[in-house]
C-alpha cells in the first residue's frame, strides 16, 4: 500500500469514523442530560401546585422520577460521555499524527517514515479497539450483576 493510499483509505477513514462517533455520542449525552435536568426541575416546581391539582401531580411526579431513573440507566449503560471524549481524543491524536508525518517532523524525520507511521497509527487504532472491548465486557458484567440483584 502506498503512502497516499494509506493516508486516504485508512487514516482519513478512521479520523472521520472517530469524528462521527464522537459527535453522535456527544449529541446523545447532551440530550439525555437535558431531559434529566428538565424532569428534575419540573419535580421541584411541582411543589408550587400541591393542593391545587393534586390529582395530576400524583401521577406526574413519579413519572418524572422514573424518567430520571431511566435516563440515568441509559447514560450508565451506553456511556455516551466517556465514548464522546474517547472518540474525540482518538480522532485528534490520529489527526496530529498525520500532520507530524506529512511535515516529516519528529519522529518522522528519517529516510523511511511510512513504516513508523503505520505502526503508530495502527497502535492507536488497536488501543481504541481494546478499550472498547474492555468497556463492553465491563458493561456486560455490570448488567449481569444488576440482573442478579433484581432477581
Amino acid at each position: 500500500m502506498s503512502e497516499t493510499e494509506y493516508l486516504e483509505e485508512r487514516v482519513e477513514d478512521q479520523i472521520q469514523w472517530f469524528d462521527r462517533k464522537s459527535a453522535i455520542n456527544k449529541t446523545w449525552y447532551r440530550r439525555c442530560q437535558l431531559v434529566q435536568l428538565i424532569a428534575a426541575a419540573l419535580i421541584t416546581l411541582s411543589g408550587i401546585f400541591i393542593g391545587k391539582s393534586g390529582l395530576y401531580l400524583q401521577y406526574l411526579i413519579p413519572l418524572l422520577g422514573a424518567i430520571i431513573a431511566i435516563i440515568s440507566g441509559i447514560l450508565s449503560l451506553y456511556k455516551f460521555q466517556e465514548n464522546w471524549i474517547q472518540y474525540r481524543t482518538t480522532a485528534e491524536n490520529l489527526q496530529q499524527e498525520k500532520y507530524l508525518f506529512l511535515g516529516r517532523s519528529i519522529p518522522y524525520d528519517e529516510p523511511e517514515p511510512l513504516k513508523l507511521f503505520v505502526e503508530r497509527v495502527e497502535a492507536m487504532i488497536s488501543h481504541e479497539n481494546n478499550n472498547w472491548g474492555q468497556n463492553m465486557r465491563k458493561v456486560s458484567k455490570e448488567h449481569q450483576s444488576g440482573l442478579r440483584d433484581i432477581l
